[in-house]
């Protein structure tokens, strides 16, 4: 029985990752949509580093705000993302020192 609700939960979990992925290529999406979907990856890192960035210090927000904002200037500039990374630690450690 066990065996059977295991197999019945790899289906579920299964049918809606493979099912776009199938669409996808039969699909002809209007350019709007492509511009959309295109846009999605962006939304989902910024709605996961946001919070973290907020939550550096929980007293003192402006300072992973400050972190953040060098990170992104320091991408801007077209520096190598570990570099970006050390860029914004290194800002969050000179801050809380």
């Amino acid at each position: 029985m066990i065996i059977w609700m295991v197999i019945g939960m790899a289906v579920v979990t299964a049918v809606p990752r493979f099912l776009p992925a199938l669409i996808v290529g039969f699909v002809t999406f209007p350019k709007w949509v492509d511009r959309w979907l295109n846009a999605i990856p962006y939304a989902a890192l910024g709605a996961l580093i946001f919070p973290g960035i907020m939550s550096v210090k929980p007293d003192a927000p402006q300072i992973g705000v400050i972190a953040g904002l060098v990170g992104i200037f320091l991408a801007w500039l077209n520096v190598h993302i570990i570099f970006v990374v050390f860029g914004a630690i290194a800002s969050v450690f000179l801050m809380t020192l």
